[in-house]
């Protein structure tokens, strides 16, 4: 079994439910708290083995790219200033892993990264992830995935429970029996029709397998192309698929203005510097 070395980070994507800070800047390089939320996404990888990490792009997303360069000035002031920690911390940024940067094929579908990357992983399992969402856990979400696939050879999809009341916003899997092993997806269900209460996120390991499947997959939904129709597409032809529980932790989704700032609040309050005072902040605005 090949070692999974490598993940596609889908980062294509335009914000457009965060206009208009997302006119200018890439979704993904909003901060969490200090920290940008694609850099978040990269070391959950680096802490699971990942040593190439590939990034699937458009035209307005070099300030992402910058982000994972050497800053030569920046780092020259702060040696300057005798600010040691904060250049250390600036410094390991562009060696967190090897990244590449691959610009999307101009199709719609979050399927789309994954063909546009597709020589890249050719033959060999790898991490799909979408670059805004984060899983927030004591150990590496991705990590967690890929010692389970080390087990048992399992292709997999992240899941998380949800509200009943909450299943029509999500992709609903369907378990087959009383295993974690995948008998469909079922998107954006009713409450009546709900096959279960986990919704699939975005972190998956996938093969050349799947890849094959998406590149005979038509375009679904909108007229876009989806990893989930490839995923279930794989099922119907025979496929074992499985989902993945997250463990210790929790997704967070950072797509919409209020999730965002729910993200900024979770690891802002468990920050030993800004914590406590935040808490009390929150307190005093809440009895106003």
């Amino acid at each position: 079994m090949k070692k999974i070395k490598k993940a596609i980070v889908a980062v294509a994507g335009s914000g457009t439910r965060l206009l208009p800070v997302t006119k200018s800047m890439p979704k993904e390089m909003l901060p969490i708290v200090d920290k940008p939320i694609i850099q978040i996404v990269v070391e959950e990888l680096v802490e699971a083995g990942i040593e190439d990490i590939i990034m699937v792009t458009k035209w307005d997303k070099k300030p992402l790219e910058d982000h994972f360069d050497h800053s030569w000035a920046l780092e020259n002031d702060l040696e300057k200033n005798g600010k040691d920690k904060l250049l250390k911390e600036i410094q390991k940024i562009p060696n967190l892993a090897n990244f590449i940067y691959v610009r999307q094929s101009p199709q719609y579908g979050n399927g789309v990264p994954i063909l546009s990357a597709q020589n890249l992983v050719k033959d060999e399992p790898f991490v799909f992830v979408w670059g805004d969402d984060i899983v927030k856990s004591k150990i590496s979400f991705t990590k967690q995935m890929i010692e389970d696939y080390e087990k048992t050879g399992h292709l997999m999809i992240g899941v998380q429970e949800v509200p009943l009341d909450q299943v029509s916003r999500y992709g609903i899997v369907k378990f087959k029996g009383d295993t974690m092993q995948l008998e469909d997806i079922v998107e954006k269900p009713s409450i009546e029709e709900s096959p279960s209460q986990y919704a699939d996120f975005g972190r998956m390991i996938l093969n050349q397998d799947i890849v094959d499947v998406l590149n005979e997959t038509p375009p679904g939904k909108g007229n876009e192309i989806w990893v989930v129709d490839a995923i279930k597409n794989y099922i119907k032809k025979g496929g074992e698929f499985y989902a993945k529980k997250v463990e210790d932790g929790e997704w967070m989704t950072t797509g919409d203005p209020l999730n965002y700032l729910k993200v900024n609040l979770a690891y802002a309050l468990e920050r030993e510097d800004i914590g406590k005072d935040l808490k009390e902040y929150l307190r005093k605005e809440l009895v106003k």
